[in-house]
């Protein structure tokens, strides 16, 4: 059903009057709507009419004795215009009577151009008979089948071009955006702006249940008959997802560098967090991780939205997430996250000093880069241990029950396994200087 609601006039638009401008219109039932041209078409104003049925145009010269020159041209421009004979001239007044639509105006008075449109809205009125929701709707995209009249409303410039006098036709339906401060999907209303329809309308799915409403146009609304209609729900069908990863960070000062800030991965193992946030129509759900980027091979599915992964492997690993509506017909794929870790290594020191009061120095670690077993244990030179440790970002103190040892020579063994699923077997001597001690 066609409603008809009342509405404010627009900013842009006003009224012809005696006080803006020395064009007037007479007769006419309904407000004259004034547009400002732009200076590229030569035209002072457009002026639109709800008919031209009993209107008159008048001009007041600015000189009270001049008889101002009535010129009137169609589409094809200012170059074609020929004189209006039926003017009447009453003092600085001249009017013309029966005024036509469709058309341009030129006024010369003396040395003055004034340069005019005058369109007749009744020629081009909005109707709008029904909305409906087509079958040929997908993933990506709505189809709306328009019955009613919304064609282009054209203008000529004075050197003949045509414009077009948009009609601000408006459509509104809601969808859904992800808010990153929220961290959720939020409602949001959409209105989009159609200079004109043709046929059909075509807008990106929506992704939640609406209903469309199309109402206008411009001109109607100024008028206060503005026609509105909306359409069945819609089944929201097109799916969509946000998704994020977030690695965990160590501070362990004798890791090596994991690479480049912001890349995800480095030295093993590393440990991601990755979520994901999905819109309405959503039922199927997947995080798959796989070693080749084209997923040939999946290796590893998680269903839940959120869940955390330690990769050990060196070289790179691919993550996405996957999402599917009911019955399969609408699929979404995330951004390919590519998580890359680096090959393994251990390099021992060979001297430190304990107990010192500056702080450098005095904790015996290896440097390490994805390391994701180890144990190491230090001895003395008559081969009692001082300390064990199966983290590669300990170290050893220097004491032994609590007290530093004497400087000298210790020894280690390490046995390790890379990321790369390199072994290592390493032994070496530790030299302690004693500062403090030997003097």
């Amino acid at each position: 059903m066609n409603l008809r609601i009342p509405y404010i006039f627009l900013a842009i638009l006003c009224y012809a009057s005696a006080l803006a401008s020395t064009v007037n219109f007479i007769g006419n039932r309904h407000p004259v709507i004034q547009e400002k041209a732009a200076a590229s078409t030569g035209l002072n104003s457009i002026y639109v009419l709800y008919d031209t049925e009993g209107v008159s145009i008048s001009y007041t010269a600015s000189n009270g004795d001049s008889r101002p020159q009535w010129l009137v041209y169609d589409n094809r421009g200012g170059g074609f215009a020929v004189p209006v004979d039926n003017i009447v001239y009453a003092g600085p007044v001249s009017t013309l009577n029966n005024a036509a639509g469709d058309c341009g105006y030129i006024i010369e008075d003396g040395s003055t151009r004034t340069y005019f449109w005058v369109t007749d809205y009744s020629k081009h009125r909005f109707t709008l008979n029904s909305l409906q929701l087509s079958d040929e709707s997908n993933c990506s995209s709505v189809k709306l089948d328009f019955s009613g009249n919304a064609e282009p409303i054209y203008y000529t410039t004075i050197n003949g071009q045509q414009k077009e006098l948009s009609r601000d036709i408006e459509l509104s339906y809601s969808t859904l955006r992800f808010d990153t401060d929220a961290k959720n999907y939020i409602l949001d209303d959409v209105t989009t702006q159609l200079d004109h329809i043709l046929s059909d309308i075509y807008i990106d799915s929506p992704l939640t249940n609406t209903n469309f409403i199309l109402s206008g146009d411009r001109f109607l609304k100024a008028w206060n008959e503005e026609l509105q209609f909306e359409t069945p729900i819609y089944h929201a069908n097109s799916v969509s997802a946000y998704t994020e990863a977030e690695q965990l960070s160590r501070d362990n000062d004798n890791e090596q560098s994991s690479g480049s800030t912001g890349s995800l991965g480095g030295s093993a193992p590393v440990e991601i967090d990755f979520t994901a946030w999905v819109t309405d129509a959503v039922v199927f759900k997947e995080w798959q991780i796989a070693r080749d980027s084209e997923f040939d091979l999946i290796e590893f599915r998680e269903n839940n939205l959120s869940f955390s992964h330690i990769f050990r492997d060196a070289g790179n690993t691919y993550v996405r997430f996957a999402a599917a509506n009911a019955d399969g017909t609408c699929t979404y794929y995330s951004t390919t996250y590519d998580i890359s870790i680096g090959e393994s290594d251990i390099k021992c020191p060979n001297a430190f000093s304990p107990g010192t009061e500056d702080g450098v120095n005095d904790i015996w670690k290896v440097s390490y880069k994805s390391i994701i077993s180890f144990e190491c244990h230090i001895f003395n030179r008559w081969g009692q241990k001082m300390c064990s440790f199966n983290n590669p970002a300990d170290g050893w103190d220097g004491k032994y029950k609590g007290k530093v040892v004497p400087s000298g020579v210790y020894y280690y063994v390490i046995k390790a396994k890379g990321a790369d699923g390199r072994s290592y077997n390493l032994k070496g001597d530790i030299n302690i200087i004693n500062y403090e001690r030997s003097g």
